[in-house]
């Protein structure tokens, strides 16, 4: 069994081949870190790991005694205030004022398999023998809370899933103001924090800084995870990069208020902690009720930052993405915003259906404008009905004819939000998110409805369940175009609105429970203005996301480049647009936009019927491509070569699972002029194998062994001298690798 525990010295020790995790009931009886890191061979005893050398200006645990303070210690869940001045994963508003904690250990089990969270997202197990489950309880006599923190180790992914969960066995109420699903102390400082952030339209770009004494941290407040920042951090030794060296990697499975930070204390020790943001959060516990915190996953590798991403990829793969969709190919699509707007009749809509089915693309969608009376985007949302006046035969029946065509439909749909000038609003105005005797703000002219209150929900439920039903709609495109403001509900009383943000989110996860468990067979796909709530809370509902509204090929590179740190490319929609580009006006070859967007869920937005012929069978020869090495591309092992925040050029590559064949981007950015010679090395090859080497035209370049293009790359220089009119900016070329 992969976790042991030693009862003289009363240690933990979570293993798999990869890693150990080390954690020890210290003599006051609280939790203390001892180790997490490559894997080690298990000891009864490991006293040596507990450092507490005397410190000045230090306060001390027990009386007379100046050996043992917490302020010195590594812990497994901090609380603040009894000689520790770090920030904590835990506070407890009780009703003397006081926020004093003292958790103490009580009994623990270790089980084969791993428990569910309830109303919550998380990573899972098929069978018990997958994983290995460490539950420890822990007490607080005085206000007779329990504390109990989860941890799973898998065997199969160098991860461990944590989680902590309250549970008020007394006769009080209390407010639980801070619970982070992780804490974890390091005994130095000597990494780098990875971070990735940016805005709408350039969301998860890659920001890097040694970490320094006091608190880096990044977060959000606006009721989802963000287009500014992810619920996901690196620290990495100063050397490590993307083919080797250590590395830990923080992700929270969660969708709203998160923070992420790490806190260096003046004797270099660094405090990491994920989980709910505890601004602008309390969490009333009542007596008998409990409170469960969102899973964090971490994840440790001494191979680099792609081994640890690819840990990350095959874990949220296998074991977060769930149901039908899981291991399937994803579909080709047209969307038809770009191509229509909100101009579009059945005619329209079903002549580039036609089109699209003779390109061979698979799934038509059907964007914003199809339901009440929305015709821009300040009237109708929450309207979950058809506008008749567009769609004669209504969504059954043009859904028919797409499905007459051969090709699968989807729909839109922003479910969280609605217009004033709407039925839903007018009937039912108390049903968004506002502070009373407070202005209400807007965005997009649309207001947050208030998913903490069952009912609405259950309004929203009962519209979509029958549209989805009447359709046999196969997907559903999910947006979500604005933050919460004025967060407040009228449903709670004053000291529950602290329980508003998160209450919210959990609504947002029960609605998407019951559609998938009511048409288990739809594809859904997230998305918050495009990129605003990519994270791996949704990951669990939706196994795709639109990555970034942002559909530029050369932004698109830092996006996508960012996003697979540690998202995997079968959940970054990924989609062919028109040039010049909507967002920045720039223009870029056919060939490179499509490029770019094969490493995701692959699909096109933008008018087919008004492309030249020339582009329309080029399409077609992308579609077939596509459909070749879709299972390459999507669920292949990703490599990142070179990225875009250090190099003009980038390169990305799959590889198959069996390594029999692999594909690589080559991305110029921007032309140079009588560049240097290049060659691009190709790890996650077999070494032992030979392999054709093609390009995406057929053309052949030679035969090489995995050994070779390892060790000594593939010659990739060009002659961008002038006179080859071959490269251009925004150049790109795919390299196939075929075993023989």
């Amino acid at each position: 069994m992969p976790i042991k525990f030693h009862k003289q010295s009363r240690e933990f020790h979570l293993y798999n081949d990869q890693l150990s995790y080390i954690i020890k009931v210290l003599k006051n009886d609280q939790l203390g870190q001892l180790y997490f890191g490559k894997r080690v061979v298990d000891r009864d005893n490991h006293d040596y790991l507990v450092e507490n050398t005397y410190r000045p200006v230090t306060s001390y645990v027990y009386d007379n005694d100046y050996s043992f303070s917490l302020g010195n210690m590594k812990q497994e869940y901090p609380a603040y205030g009894t000689t520790d001045y770090r920030l904590p994963a835990v506070e407890i508003k009780q009703p003397n004022g006081s926020s004093i904690t003292n958790f103490t250990y009580v009994s623990h089990r270790i089980y084969d398999g791993k428990p569910q969270l309830n109303g919550l997202p998380a990573t899972y197990v098929e069978n018990d023998n997958e994983a290995t489950t460490l539950e420890v309880l822990l007490h607080d006599d005085v206000i007779n809370v329990d504390l109990t923190l989860i941890y799973t180790i898998f065997n199969n992914y160098d991860a461990i899933a944590r989680s902590a969960k309250f549970t008020n066995q007394g006769e009080h109420d209390y407010q639980l103001t801070t619970a982070m699903s992780m804490n974890l102390d390091l005994p130095d400082d000597d990494y780098d924090w990875l971070q990735f952030s940016g805005a709408w339209g350039r969301e998860r770009q890659l920001k890097a800084a040694h970490l320094r004494p006091g608190i880096q941290s990044v977060g959000s407040t606006r009721g989802a995870s963000s287009h500014m920042e992810n619920p996901f951090v690196i620290l990495k030794r100063p050397h490590t990069d993307d083919f080797q060296g250590e590395a830990y990697g923080f992700s929270l499975v969660y969708s709203g208020n998160f923070l992420a930070q790490a806190e260096v204390d003046p004797y270099k020790v660094t405090r990491v902690q994920l989980g709910i943001n505890p601004f602008h959060f309390s969490w009333k516990l009542a007596p008998q009720a409990s409170f469960q915190t969102p899973e964090a996953v971490m994840v440790y590798t001494t191979n680099g930052l792609n081994d640890l991403s690819q840990n990350f990829h095959h874990l949220y793969q296998q074991r977060l993405t769930r149901g039908y969709w899981r291991d399937r190919q994803r579909p080709i699509l047209v969307n038809n915003w770009e191509a229509t707007y909100f101009d579009f009749t059945e005619d329209k809509l079903l002549s580039l259906a036609k089109t699209a089915k003779d390109l061979g693309i698979e799934l038509f969608v059907l964007d914003d404008g199809w339901f009440g009376k929305r015709t821009s985007e300040t009237a109708g949302l929450g309207d979950w009905w058809v506008n008749r006046d567009r769609l004669p035969d209504g969504i059954s029946g043009l859904s028919a004819k797409i499905h007459q065509l051969g090709m699968m439909f989807g729909l839109w749909f922003e479910p969280e939000m609605t217009n004033k000038d709407s039925d839903l609003y007018r009937n039912h105005p108390d049903y968004i998110i506002k502070t009373p005797d407070r202005h209400a703000s807007h965005g997009r002219k649309q207001y947050v409805l208030d998913f903490s209150r069952p009912e609405v929900v259950d309004y929203v439920y009962n519209m979509m369940v029958k549209v989805l039903a009447d359709g046999k709609v196969d997907y559903v495109k999910w947006d979500m175009n604005r933050n919460i403001t004025e967060c407040f509900s009228a449903a709670y009383p004053a000291d529950q609105q602290g329980e508003i943000f998160h209450r919210y989110i959990l609504g947002v996860y029960d609605l998407y429970e019951r559609l998938i468990n009511k048409f288990p067979q739809i594809l859904f796909e997230s998305c918050a203005s495009g990129g605003g709530r990519f994270d791996a809370g949704m990951l669990y509902y939706a196994p795709q996301a639109w990555t970034s509204d942002d559909s530029d090929a050369i932004e698109r590179l830092k996006i996508q480049t960012g996003t697979s740190y540690c998202y995997p490319t079968s959940s970054m929609g990924a989609h062919v647009s028109v040039s010049p580009n909507e967002q920045l006006q720039r223009q870029t070859p056919l060939k490179t936009r499509a490029d770019v967007a094969y490493f995701g869920a692959f699909g096109y937005e933008l008018d087919l019927n008004s492309l030249p012929e020339t582009d329309r069978q080029q399409i077609k020869q992308q579609v077939a491509f596509m459909k070749k090495y879709r299972q390459i591309f999507q669920f292949g092992t990703f490599y990142r070569l070179k990225t875009p925040f250090d190099s003009n050029i980038v390169a990305w590559l799959a590889v198959s699972p069996d390594k029999k064949q692999a594909i690589m981007g080559y991305f110029k950015i921007l032309n140079d002029v009588n560049a240097e010679y290049r060659r691009q090395q190709l790890p996650g090859l077999a070494a032992d194998l030979t392999y054709q080497v093609s390009e995406e035209d057929g053309s052949q370049i030679g035969e090489f062994t995995g050994n070779e293009l390892a060790n000594i790359g593939l010659v990739t220089t060009d002659a961008s001298a002038g006179e080859n009119k071959e490269t251009t900016d925004f150049y790109s070329k795919l390299f196939i690798f075929n075993a023989k």
